[in-house]
């Protein structure tokens, strides 16, 4: 698969015609195994299933043993696959037939926790010095936990933790790096034992859900500064640097504020608000509803930014060549709780989770499922499903009404879609040296 050298090569990579789509029978009554999928993206069908060894792993991120420029090793040519609720890890071969992809190896939850201490491994990357890292973020009681466990990116061996010692913080969820800032960022989620039975607002009270980012030095694996976002800084879920290599700015989504943050160094590292999402009053919700910001990336000439509100059930464009100043240029509904008609030439249940973008920027991939206790409790009646939208180069979207992936009707009954991975590579696999 390819290798690009620059944002700007990227772009003009081919375009894609299929993705891999992490694909869940968890949570949905059905007692079978997860699934990782295979969507022809001319088509708009599924055309493999690659079931799981286990039930119950709760399919989550994933990701590849290579990115384009940042680490050494063999080619693009597997999957790291995490089971988020079971901490077992799959090793997926996509290179012998990349539309039927086969599982090459599984490390035991067991193996995890002995060579780590931890649980929950969720981002993966790719990162220098042969190696693929994933942030883990609970301990082997389920407690909050905020380190990263290392594989062999050749062998595909579990080495242990990542960090060097020193002060750990006590959540994790996203990270990415910049290798040229020598700096890798990390967000927090919260602890599993808080999360997993589903969101309660009195668990954020007594501080089991995070607020802060943190960033540490790539070279010495050590913690050097955690910024506190405050109550403007819920939950802080998905961390974008921007593509270009000599930045040193990015964006964080903090979830339960619905507030995108702009990080930036000027001597020591801070953040600002710079898209706010208002909350709605709805009758028979106990508080105004957030939007639930679940998702963001970067367009790969840094040019735009996208989010996803689960809650309110909108997509966003905004224009960040002034990253300090973005401006909305597009904006679709795809679902939601707020009874907002749909853009999508259909009825809609759920709401826009997961988001994908093509290199050239063209084609963005939306999913819906969020984590299955989650959909239960705020989607109950749960259809998932996978679409594409076309975006403008110049700004605006619009949704692609041939393209719909229905996953409520499975041979082995209903699935739910997470998230996905272009052929070859995406906007949020690739970081560049």
């Amino acid at each position: 698969m390819s290798l690009y050298r620059s944002p700007q090569e990227a772009m003009k990579g081919p375009a894609e015609e299929f993705l891999y789509l992490a694909c869940l029978h968890e949570g949905t009554g059905v007692d079978k195994p997860d699934f990782l999928a295979v969507v022809d993206t001319e088509q708009g069908q599924i055309v493999h299933e690659l079931p799981l060894p286990n039930v119950g792993d709760e399919l989550h991120h994933f990701g590849w043993n290579r990115c384009s420029s940042a680490c050494h090793g063999p080619d693009r040519s597997h999957l790291i696959v995490p089971g988020f609720r079971s901490s077992r890890f799959h090793i997926v071969n996509v290179a012998d037939d990349p539309r039927r992809p086969r599982i090459e190896k599984v490390i035991e939850p067991e193996e995890v926790v002995e060579k780590t201490g931890y649980t929950r491994p969720h981002t993966v990357h790719c990162m220098p010095g042969d190696n693929i890292v994933v942030s883990m973020l609970g301990d082997a009681e389920g407690n909050g936990a905020g380190g990263f466990a290392v594989l062999d990116a050749q062998t595909f061996e579990l080495k242990g933790r990542w960090e060097n010692g020193g002060e750990v913080p006590g959540l994790n969820y996203d990270f990415w790096y910049q290798p040229r800032k020598n700096v890798l960022v990390s967000t927090e989620f919260g602890e599993p034992n808080a999360y997993e039975p589903g969101f309660d607002l009195a668990d954020v009270e007594k501080g089991r859900y995070g607020q802060r980012i943190h960033f540490w030095n790539l070279e010495t694996r050590e913690l050097e500064q955690t910024v506190d976002l405050g109550e403007k800084g819920l939950i802080p879920l998905e961390v974008r640097w921007l593509h270009d290599p000599d930045a040193g700015e990015g964006f964080v989504a903090a979830a339960l504020s619905s507030v995108v943050w702009h990080f930036h160094r000027n001597g020591s590292w801070a953040a600002d608000p710079v898209v706010e999402v208002e909350s709605v009053p709805l009758e028979g919700w106990p508080f105004p509803v957030p939007g639930l910001i679940t998702d963001q990336l970067v367009s790969m000439d840094d040019r735009f930014l996208y989010l996803a509100n689960w809650l309110h059930g909108d997509v966003r464009q905004y224009d960040i060549s002034d990253p300090r100043n973005p401006k909305l240029t597009g904006r679709l509904w795809l679902g939601g709780v707020i009874g907002k008609p749909s853009d999508a030439g259909r009825e809609l249940n759920g709401g826009p989770n997961m988001i994908q973008l093509s290199y050239d920027g063209r084609r963005l991939y939306v999913s819906n499922s969020l984590y299955s206790t989650w959909d239960n409790q705020f989607y109950p009646e749960m259809r998932s499903w996978l679409l594409r939208i076309d975006c403008d180069p110049n700004g605006g979207m619009e949704v692609d009404r041939d393209f719909f992936v229905d996953f409520h009707d499975r041979p082995d009954g209903p699935a739910r879609a997470h998230e996905m991975r272009l052929q070859g590579g995406d906007c949020t696999t690739e970081i560049f040296q």
